[in-house]
């Protein structure tokens, strides 16, 4: 570093700065306790009740509630040791028949925890920011990634621990940037034994660790594939070793390939356009006097089988081919340019392809995409750009979830403070930066401009005009088929974009 070289500043004085954004973060937190919370909620109490009362033999047996125990064993840990506190709290939660339970201990208890797992997600921000050794810059980073309107949604009103995950997976991608792929290479692996779905993003860490750590300089190094391969061996022993005589029954629970294409709520992917052009192809046929089965709505449930009237039935295996067609370019980017930056790219568009053609895609996994993104818009104004475009289709996107009318106003001022400030914040980063035709850098194309006004458009229709109208109850899915299929429209846009920027 040239003495003129701005220093990095310490841990310490990254923490100082950032505090406001951790204590204003907080607040909103503590406000929303009381919020509506969905169904996943009764989920992890249930994962409470049965970490506490049964011996692990069990944990991944037990179906007494019909939200069953379905993550990997450190997050089974997780709960047993939140557990642990439970039972001091209000052991009332903990009892196993006491489906459904929500006393107001229950909820401040579990709305608490995932607060204070927050504090992961914090440093694991900070860890991967103190590199940007402009205060502003470094505390607008700091908030696009903690005060993300995803989290917010998912964690603190609709309720799970996603936070915490992408803070070890944020500590994970700054050992990589700090060119210690050992280390990054662990940490993934403990997150994936938290949560399976970061198996969508696997891919790009094992190039990237094959291609930078394993063949060093051009060589293969059998020294440093045996490091990788023991770290990674010794972190799965751990998670599985307890369970090492129930696997197969562990994996059945991870992987329920029973479950359909689409979810109840079509995530905004490749499969929700497919799914509408069904739809519509069906209303086509009814006008033109043309035949078609009659078969089960793409909608009938949670885990029910998809079916199609016109077009051609999707299997897993199709969804698996497309899902790593869809990866391969950049992997092999990656291959041929082992860099921590090509890494990222990576990371972000495996994640992606998994979400656009995966099989029975949950709309929550758009945060595998949106969190990583988000750590590279200062890459360039265009990287910027698309991360907002993508993150306005994206956050909006999570609406169905939060389906409450006394949500209405609390999900609408999240996602228009997102929409003004992040714009202004964004635009900070790449100040200063002018096209060829002298205009800010940071600039959005009519199209696009127009793409995110028709998402107010949208929220006019699905939450205010819709239920108001008589066909409210004859056409019930139609709020959530158009949001779907509009935020999909806008995603799809931004994956194709995000694609050409990466492979330059």
């Amino acid at each position: 570093m040239s003495k003129d070289s701005p220093a990095i500043p310490s841990f310490g004085s990254v923490i100082k700065e950032s505090t406001t954004i951790f204590i204003f973060a907080t607040v909103i937190k503590l406000l929303l306790i009381p919020s509506y919370h969905s169904t996943d909620f009764e989920v992890h109490r249930n994962w409470l009740a049965i970490t506490a009362n049964l011996p692990l033999s069990k944990w991944y047996y037990e179906n007494t509630s019909e939200w069953t125990l379905d993550y990997p064993p450190f997050f089974a840990w997780f709960e047993w040791s939140l557990a642990q506190i439970a039972k001091r709290v209000h052991p009332e939660m903990l009892d196993l028949h006491n489906l459904n339970y929500a006393s107001w201990q229950t909820v401040g208890f579990q709305r608490l925890t995932v607060i204070v797992s927050e504090v992961v997600f914090f440093c694991g921000v900070l860890c991967l920011t103190r590199p940007v050794c402009e205060k502003n810059e470094r505390l607008i980073m700091t908030a696009l990634l903690f005060l993300s309107p995803g989290i917010l949604f998912v964690d603190h009103i609709h309720f799970q621990y996603n936070g915490m995950l992408y803070g070890i997976q944020l500590f994970s991608i700054a050992a990589m940037l700090e060119n210690k792929p050992l280390l990054g290479g662990i940490l993934f692996a403990i997150v994936l034994n938290f949560k399976h779905i970061y198996l969508y993003q696997a891919p790009a860490y094992f190039v990237y660790l094959l291609r930078s750590y394993c063949f060093h300089h051009g060589t293969f190094n059998f020294r440093n594939f045996v490091r990788l391969g023991a770290s990674v061996i010794f972190v799965f022993a751990t998670s599985f070793g307890p369970f090492v005589k129930h696997i197969p029954q562990i994996l059945s629970r991870l992987f329920p390939f029973k479950r359909g294409l689409c979810h109840a709520y079509w995530a905004p992917n490749f499969w929700a356009l497919y799914a509408f052009a069904d739809r519509l192809l069906i209303q086509t046929a009814k006008v033109t006097g043309a035949k078609t089965e009659s078969l089960q709505s793409l909608t009938r449930g949670l885990v029910g089988d998809t079916a199609f009237a016109v077009l051609p039935e999707v299997s897993a295996t199709a969804t698996m081919v497309l899902t790593l067609l869809s990866q391969l370019p950049i992997l092999t980017k990656l291959w041929m340019d082992p860099t921590p930056r090509r890494f990222i790219d990576a990371l972000i568009l495996c994640g992606f392809g998994s979400f656009l053609f995966g099989w029975h895609v949950h709309e929550k996994a758009v945060l595998l995409v949106l969190v990583p993104l988000s750590v590279i818009v200062r890459h360039s104004s265009n990287h910027a750009r698309i991360f907002y475009v993508l993150a306005c289709a994206g956050y909006y996107s999570l609406f169905p979830l939060l389906f409450e009318p006394t949500e209405t106003v609390t999900k609408l001022v999240v996602f228009v403070a997102f929409v003004a400030f992040g714009w202004h914040f964004l635009a900070y980063l790449h100040r200063g930066q002018l096209t060829r035709n002298g205009h800010p850098a940071l600039r959005l194309p009519f199209l696009e401009r127009l793409y995110i006004a028709g998402l107010f458009v949208l929220f006019a229709f699905t939450e205010i005009a819709h239920p108001i109208f008589d066909t409210a109850k004859r056409y019930a899915f139609l709020p959530l088929m158009l949001t779907s299929v509009y935020c999909a429209l806008g995603i799809l846009y931004g994956w194709l974009q995000l694609y050409v920027q990466s492979m330059r």
